[in-house]
């Protein structure tokens, strides 16, 4: 595949990504490099990868317990301290191996060490390939709030490798399918087509679905790298599935969901929102919401959820002023930024979810 090139970096695929990194090894001498991974990665992708690597530079491996609940400050703390125990110098590299919490994380403390290193992704899930490893953003959640504290700051390159997602449980896949389909409804209605039904999907070609997605992720945040305008449309289901996700993190008796879970969640609700303010036709919505739920199971809410679930919208990162800001459809294929909602019409999105 063709590589793709980004806002100050290459992402590149397969073997020429391989063959590109032992590159960047050669040309910048670097002192020593430190492969990051979780504890789910280190066992299913880090042998796989490591032979790929052709150097003499000495070679560590960082690992953390994996999930979402390790995307804190208190992660960096110790991995910042290892690469210190380590002899890590301004000359050292980073490769963050694995899915979403590790390329994020890791890109945070790269780019925060001796006020910045180098890294690079090797993203090994399906979400962290078509989303979280692209455009820059790196950074944890503050206590339950996703994404608080963070930077933006490019990788020297991603490698992006399908093989990894062998290893993958369907949880996950499914997971990454919803950043797919959320770049179909806000970019390419003919993108989004290709999914409306899952057991018709051409999974021998998924290379090119994923490579699409990435193209799809990467003309957007080319022309607003730091999230002033267009690059808001990425956001689209993210305002209520964020919400959703932290509350269901920090409730002892809510199962956690996976991100892509809340966020498949959080489309059709911002559909429904999306619908009412006449963006979008009800036939739009109920396609939206009839492939959505062939996909993904319903998540189940109590009345008594609703309430602290909006009082966690005043934490998203969009807000202006104090004012929670939304990303809507304008017909599936295209994104309406800056939207708000009242809390009687965000309360309307969630009843109608439940039927």
């Amino acid at each position: 595949m063709q590589t793709i090139q980004a806002n100050g970096y290459p992402i590149y695929f397969s073997e020429t990504g391989y063959e590109a990194l032992n590159e960047i090894l050669l040309e910048e001498k670097y002192s020593s490099i430190f492969v990051l991974v979780d504890s789910q990665s280190n066992e299913c992708c880090l042998p796989q990868f490591l032979p790929y690597l052709a150097t003499e530079i000495p070679i560590e491996i960082i690992e953390f317990e994996s999930g979402e609940s390790s995307k804190n400050i208190e992660t960096c703390v110790q991995i910042w301290e290892a690469l210190t125990e380590l002899g890590a110098d301004r000359k050292s590299l980073i490769i963050n191996l694995g899915g979403g919490v590790v390329t994020d994380l890791g890109g945070f403390v790269a780019s925060t060490f001796k006020r910045g290193i180098d890294f690079i992704h090797v993203p090994t899930t399906l979400l962290a390939m078509v989303d979280a490893s692209v455009g820059g953003k790196n950074g944890v959640d503050l206590g339950n709030l996703k994404n608080q504290i963070g930077v933006i700051h490019v990788p020297k390159m991603i490698v992006v490798d399908a093989s990894y997602l062998e290893t993958l449980p369907k949880n996950e896949m499914r997971s990454g399918l919803a950043e797919m389909l959320k770049h179909g409804l806000i970019q390419d209605k003919t993108y989004w087509e290709k999914f409306r039904i899952l057991d018709q999907v051409d999974f021998a070609d998924f290379d090119a679905l994923i490579y699409q997605s990435i193209v799809i992720k990467n003309t957007i945040v080319m022309q607003d790298p730091t999230e002033n305008g267009i690059r808001k449309a990425l956001n689209f289901g993210h305002t209520l599935g964020h919400a959703i996700e932290s509350y269901f993190l920090e409730n002892e008796h809510k199962t956690t969901l996976l991100h892509g879970e809340a966020i498949a969640a959080g489309m059709i609700l911002e559909s429904y929102i999306s619908l009412q303010k006449q963006l979008i036709e009800e036939r739009e919505y109920l396609e939206i919401k009839d492939t959505i739920n062939s996909i993904f199971d319903r998540i189940q809410f109590d009345e008594s959820d609703l309430d602290p679930i909006q009082e966690l919208l005043i934490h998203d990162k969009k807000n202006e002023y104090g004012m929670i800001q939304f990303a809507l459809l304008d017909s599936i294929g295209k994104i309406k930024i800056n939207q708000t909602a009242e809390k009687e019409l965000i309360t309307a999105a969630f009843l109608n979810y439940k039927t």
